[in-house]
Parts: C-alpha cells; sequence; structure tokens
C-alpha cells in the first residue's frame, strides 16, 4: 500500500516534472478562459489561425538568435489586428482572412526552416510543446499573462460581453467595437505566445476551444462560462500531464486527449437539453 501511494506521488519528486504540471495546469485555464469568446464569437479556427501565424514570428526569431518571445509576441499580434481589419473592411470573410493571413505567415516559417536549418529544434518545441522543459521564467510568463487576461476581462466585461453578442448595436451604442475585437485579439496572441511551449502552436487551438464548448454544454449562462471553462482547461491540463508521465506519452497530446475524453462524456450524459444550451446562451 506504501509503495502504490509512494508511486502515484513519484512524478513530483522531479523538479522539471513539478514545473510542468503546474505550468500546464495554470495555462489550461487560462486557454479555457479566453476560449469561452473565442467560441461564442463562432471565432474557433482563429486560434488554430493565429497558432499558425505565431510560428512565423517564432521562426523569425530562431533565425535571427534573438528570443522566440519577442519575435512570436509581435508577430502573432501584428497578425491577429490585420485579420480584425481585413475582416471588418468586409471585402473578404473573416475566414478567408484568417486563411490568408496565417497561412502566409505559417509559409514564411517553413521556408525560413528550410533555409536555416539550425533553427530546427527550437521550432519543434514550439510546434509540438516542450512542457517537461519549462524554466521559472515559463511558469512567471503564463502567471502574468493570465492575471493581466484576468484583469482586462474584469475591467472591460461589460464591453467585451456587448461585443461578444451583438457587435453592430454595441458599435451604436458607442462601444468601440473594433478597440474591443483588437484587445481581444492582443490577449490570445499573448495567451498563444505564453503558451506554446506547453501545449505547442499545432495543438493550442484544441484548448482554446474543447473546455469552451465542454462549458457551453454545461451551462447557458456567459457569466458561469467564465469559470466552468477556465476550471475544466486547468482540470483536464493537469490530469493529462500527470497521466502523460505514467503512459509515457506526449505531454501535449494526453493533455488535449483528456480534453476530449471530458468533452465526449459531457456530451453523452448532457442529452438533448444540454447540447440544446449551445443555441440559448444567457448574459448572466
Amino acid at each position: 500500500m506504501i509503495s502504490l501511494v509512494g508511486g502515484v506521488f513519484t512524478p513530483f519528486n522531479y523538479q522539471f516534472f513539478t514545473n510542468g504540471i503546474i505550468v500546464a495546469t495554470i495555462a489550461g485555464g487560462l486557454c479555457g478562459l479566453l476560449g469561452v469568446f473565442v467560441v461564442l464569437r463562432g471565432m474557433s479556427y482563429i486560434g488554430h489561425g493565429l497558432s499558425h501565424a505565431v510560428f512565423g514570428g517564432a521562426a523569425a526569431s530562431a533565425v535571427m538568435g534573438i528570443n522566440y518571445f519577442v519575435g512570436a509576441g509581435v508577430w502573432g499580434i501584428i497578425s491577429g489586428v490585420l485579420i480584425g481589419r481585413i475582416a471588418r473592411k468586409r471585402l473578404i470573410g473573416a475566414d478567408a482572412a484568417i486563411g490568408v493571413v496565417t497561412t502566409a505567415s505559417f509559409a514564411l516559417g517553413l521556408a525560413l526552416l528550410n533555409r536555416y536549418g539550425q533553427a530546427q529544434k527550437s521550432i519543434e518545441a514550439v510546434l509540438f510543446g516542450s512542457v517537461l522543459g519549462v524554466k521559472p521564467i515559463d511558469i512567471l510568463a503564463v502567471v502574468l499573462a493570465t492575471v493581466f487576461t484576468v484583469v482586462l476581462i474584469l475591467a472591460f466585461y461589460r464591453a467585451l460581453l456587448f461585443a461578444t453578442f451583438d457587435p453592430e448595436v454595441a458599435e451604436v451604442s458607442g462601444v468601440r467595437v473594433a478597440w474591443v475585437e483588437a484587445l481581444l485579439m492582443a490577449m490570445l496572441s499573448l495567451t498563444i505566445l505564453v503558451t506554446m511551449r506547453v501545449i505547442g502552436t499545432l495543438l493550442i487551438s484544441a484548448m482554446l476551444v474543447i473546455p469552451a464548448s465542454t462549458a457551453r454544454m454545461l451551462t447557458n449562462s456567459f457569466a458561469r462560462m467564465l469559470w466552468i471553462s477556465p476550471l475544466i482547461g486547468a482540470v483536464t491540463a493537469g490530469v493529462g500531464m500527470y497521466a502523460s508521465y505514467f503512459l509515457d506519452t506526449s505531454a501535449s497530446a494526453t493533455i488535449i486527449l483528456t480534453a476530449t475524453v471530458v468533452f465526449i462524456a459531457v456530451y453523452a450524459l448532457a442529452g438533448i437539453r444540454g447540447r440544446s444550451r449551445i443555441a440559448h446562451v444567457h448574459h448572466v
């Protein structure tokens, strides 16, 4: 019995694993929080797109030998704002704007990777995540980004709420929707930036969508979604990280699969009533 209990806590004997599970849990909560806005605004593709866009910045940073947080962060924010501006012009749809900007960024990243092979190792960490290689500075970055995001959401709650559910009426009512969208894009880019080392840019969109989609089946209240989704994201990320040690599988992949299992379970147990909430989300 003692040996069994000891085996359960064995992973925590390693500092790198402890760091990994801490940062994964916080990152999961952060993704779950912003995922609420992504899902309710019908922007599920934006997380996938921005994660590809920051790849271009990360590749450029690796090639130039500078901190990839700098290149990827600036690139991601510019891409997000650019997508918003193109979409608002309504010359092409938002999905097309996302496709043009993000695929071009991703293609540039691949071109740089092919041209400068020495950047491959660091780029692979960005693509697929390297949660066991996180350092205290990475944990601090995720914590600060989470605090910053929570503060912004609380400060601009009404504007974000109004712009999420009825942007046209919000514009008429004096809400600067373009500014709100830029703020949301900046928060998404920041989230992808600080969590891509944990989950990887290729899988991070799943953590933006799955916890929020699961929460949406559990409640029809926007306010409740804002705490249920981060809770689901944090728990599934922590459990997935822990399970990956015993399964000897990729931490990021196991995190996503854990979140997917929870989604399937809720989908099956919620029934028709729970799934019908998707079309009826209240503001409170």
